[in-house]
Parts: structure tokens; sequence; C-alpha cells
């Protein structure tokens, strides 16, 4: 269901509208969490191995796909905001071009070059013909990918998050049962398991264009649409501009995170598990702040569109102070039980691996306010449209947190790398933060440039002497303040005119009875 986010306290119309997506993040995850369960119990370790090592591979090239869907729905956003339903219709139409036109180009360009790829990652001899077959599986699908990703963001651009959540619990509970007859009963191997991914999320594909189809008419387009798209280049370019560097800043935390690993493979097993047991739980996290980022996206687009400086400037003020408090409290939870948490993954026998997990939950926890605060205000900076200083803010955050894992890494070993994230985080705010605030004043003059009192002359407006009638109107002139109307009815009074008197626009005239 449709609901316009620019009304409202805006704190509680963020918060509300991010736990679907929060909620949503979660059960994304326990696609990985199923395939790995399966796999793992009928194929062995070395399956397991094998699909999990193409897990940056796919991240680099479907998170690029998520980010740029995410994108291309910002216009959505923000035409739906303004009530110009056209408008939507015609970012809908530019939107599925543009991700019709991407999911070929991946999946013709990922298939073939999978196989290199994984061989230039140095994956594992032993592990290669399976890794191959899952990450090419995979990147076959893709078009089912990126149409649930889009479907699901144009959704939310409308105010609705919590129908994309259905569709996503439906795909995910499709998904276990798939793994369970494709990987345990059908023999398919690690292939089977990447199918059962692709065809549970085209069932969801399915499920948005029904629903559009039957609840939502103003994201339905037909063929006039999809001409007007084609024959209007500058609607495609915007759409780009929003979608690409957005896709992007997701692909560029992926190099990022490859980097960290293969930092991490040289420490050996140890630090290895350590960090990914802790990631697991760092991951629920950033997930929950990751949400209130994307909120404050779609919220900023809204009221950008509905002409509401103010309640951006007020949303994103109280959406950080939100973000703030959830990030202490959350950090305070880490700090205290990371180690109780960690062995819920890793188990009571496993000492060296609970500490190091830990000392990296502590750090990370101690320092989640930053990455708070960045998603915040990287949010409200795409969803108004200003992209540059967001892909800029994710270019410093690679740097970062290469920098760290190559050079504290080598210097303090996991301790260093630990500190990858936070310094990456706290790069990323110290460029966002003065860029926000340059975007919060101008946001501040163009709402009181919008608050200026208007102003009106009494004049009458006369019709024709044709018509010989006139009604009294008010109409906006420069230099006289405008007072407020008192509320009663409206009295039209008609009279004799036998000339304009002024150069007026005709008004209508209004019917009489005789």
């Amino acid at each position: 269901m449709a609901h316009a986010l620019t009304s409202g306290r805006p704190w509680r119309v963020v918060l509300v509208f991010a736990i679907p997506l929060f909620v949503g993040n979660v059960v994304q995850q326990l696609y990985q969490v199923t395939d790995a369960f399966v796999v793992g119990r009928h194929l062995g370790v070395d399956a397991l191995a094998a699909v999990g090592s193409t897990g940056s591979l796919l991240f680099l090239l479907l998170g690029f796909a998520w980010g740029m869907t995410s994108g291309f729905a910002i216009p959505t956003a923000q035409a739906f905001g303004a009530g110009d339903l056209a408008a939507v219709r015609r970012s809908v139409a530019a939107g599925a071009i543009l991700t019709a036109a991407s999911s070929l180009v991946i999946t013709v360009g990922a298939v073939a070059l999978a196989r290199p790829a994984l061989e230039a990652l140095r994956t594992p001899a032993a592990l290669l013909d399976d890794a191959t077959t899952f990450a090419t599986v995979s990147f076959a699908g893709a078009a089912a990918t990126m149409f649930f990703n889009y479907l699901a963001a144009i959704i939310r651009a409308i105010g609705d998050s919590r129908t994309p959540l259905v569709f996503l619990v439906v795909s995910c509970v499709l998904n276990g049962a798939l793994v369970v007859a494709l990987v345990g009963f059908a023999g398919l191997g690690v292939g089977g398991a990447a199918l059962a991914t692709i065809t549970s999320q085209a069932v969801s594909v399915l499920l948005c264009l029904v629903h559009v189809r039957r609840r939502v008419p103003m994201l339905h387009i037909g063929r006039s649409d999809l001409r007007a798209a084609l024959r209007t280049p500058a609607d495609l370019g915007h759409h780009l501009r929003l979608g690409v560097p957005m896709g992007l800043q997701a692909s560029i935390i992926a190099i990022g995170t490859l980097t960290v690993q293969l930092k991490l493979n040289e420490l050996g097993a140890s630090a290895v598990a350590s960090y990914t047991a802790a990631t697991r739980v760092d991951s629920l996290a950033v997930a929950l702040l990751g949400s209130l980022g994307l909120a404050v996206s779609t919220y900023a687009a809204q009221n950008h569109g509905a002409g509401r400086p103010d309640r951006i400037r007020s949303g994103v003020v109280q959406s950080v102070a939100v973000a703030v408090v959830g990030s202490v409290a959350l950090g305070a939870v880490l700090v205290a039980f990371g180690s109780d948490l960690v062995e819920l993954f890793v188990g009571p026998g496993e000492p060296q691996v609970t500490s190091m997990a830990a000392h990296f939950l502590r750090v990370n926890g101690a320092l989640y306010a930053a990455l708070g605060v960045l998603f915040v205000l990287r949010g409200a900076l795409q969803g108004l449209g200003r992209t540059l200083v967001p892909t800029l803010s994710g270019l410093l955050e690679l740097v970062m947190r290469v920098g760290a894992a190559i050079v504290l890494g080598g210097a303090f070993g996991y301790a260093g790398i630990v500190w990858s994230n936070p310094l990456a985080w706290i790069g990323s705010v110290l460029l966002l933060v003065p860029a926000y605030v340059v975007c919060h004043r101008e946001l501040g003059r163009a709402g009181a440039t919008d608050a200026a009192p208007s102003s009106v002359d009494p004049a009458v407006l006369e019709a024709s002497a044709e018509a010989s009638l006139v009604t009294e109107a008010v109409v906006p002139q420069p230099g006289l303040p405008l007072e407020p109307e008192p509320r009663q009815d409206v009295h039209v009074r008609a009279r004799r005119v036998h000339r304009v008197r002024r150069r007026r626009p005709t008004a209508r005239r209004p019917r009489t009875r005789a």
C-alpha cells in the first residue's frame, strides 16, 4: 500500500519505515545460511568451501546490481512525493529499461568471466570446478535477482516497505524447500543450490508484478510509457547518474572486504575463523543501521519531490540522533556480551578464536556511532540526488579499509586488521559531515524562500462585456502582504459591466439562475 512519508513526526516515520527493511535484511541473510547448511550436510566440507569461495565475487557484481537498481528508484520516490503520477510512471519505465539492459550485460559478461575471475582470486584447484558451477548458475539468473531488487525498490519508493518483506519471506521459505529438493533429493550438487536461489527470486518477481498490476496502478506501465522513456535520453541519463554511483559504492565495499580477506588468509586459520565468526554477529548490527540509512534515502527523496526542505532538515537531524542512540546501545551489547555471542557460532571449545572475535566486536561496537551517522548522511544525500559526495566517501572508505588492512595488518597482525572497518567509517564520515552541513544550510535557505509571505491584491477580475458578469477574486500582487482570510462561505457577486477595466486573466463565468 502506497504511503507518503511527507507527513507525521519525522523520526517516527523513518523508524517505522526502516523496521521492515531490517527484517528483510535479516531474512536475506538466511539465503546464505540455508544454502551453507544444506550443502555442508549433503555434499561435504569441500562443496561448502567452494560455495563460500564465490562470496566476494558474487557480492562484487550482484552488490553493484542491487545498489544500481536502488538508485533507479530515487526519481520514482521524488515524483511520488511531488504527486506527479505521470512522472512516476515515466521513472518506472526508465528504470525497467535500464534494469533489463544491465541484467543482460551482467549475465553475459559474468558467465563468461566466472572461471577466469575465480582463478585470479587464487581459488584452490580442488574447489575450482564446484565454485565455477555455483557462480555460473548464479550469474545466469542475475536477471531475476536484479528485477526483484528493482521492483522491491520502486514499491518502497512509494512508502510501502512491508510488501517487499512479505515477498522476501515467501522467497526465503521457497528457497529452503528447493535447496533440500534439488541438492538432497535430485542430486544436482552446488548448481542445485544456486538454481534454488534464482528460482525462488523469480517467483518473487512474479509476485511483485501481480501486486503492482492489481494493487498499485500508479506503478503499472504500458508500451506507451516504455516508448516515451526510450525517446527521452535525458530521463535515462538521469536514472543512470543516480544508479551507477550507488552501484559502485556497493562494489567498492566488496573490493575492500576482498582485500581484508586476502590479508587474513596470510595470518592463518585462527584469524580467518575468528573474523568470520565476528562478522556473523556484526552483520546484524550493520543491517539495522543500514536499513535506517535506506529509509532516510526514501524519506528525503519523497520530501524533496514534495518541496518540503523543512521536513528533510528535521528528519535527517532526528534520524542521526536515532542512529547514534541505537549505535551506542548495540555497541554496549557487543562490548558486554561479545564472547557469549561468538560462542553461539564456534562453540565453547575454541577459546583463542572466541577471544580474537570478541576483540573485533569490542573495537567495532565502540565506534558504531560513526557507522550510524555514515548511513544516515549518505542516505540523505542520495535521496536528494546528490551522488558525488557519497561516491567519493565510498572511495575514501575503500582507501582507509585497504590501507589499514595492509599497513596495520602488517605491523600488528590481526589486532591491526580489526581497525580497518572503524577507520574506514571515520574517514567516510569526515567527508560526509561537512558535505551535508552545506546541504543542510541550502535546504534552510530554500525553506525560508518557500515560507516567505506571499502577497495579494484584492483585484476584481472581470469577464468580457459580452458576458456582462464579473466575479470577485484575490490574486497575488508583489509588494502587498498576505492577510489570512476569515473562514466563511464564498459569495459570488454578479454585476453589469461594459468594459474590462484592467488587463487581467479572464475569470470563468459562474452559472447563474434566471
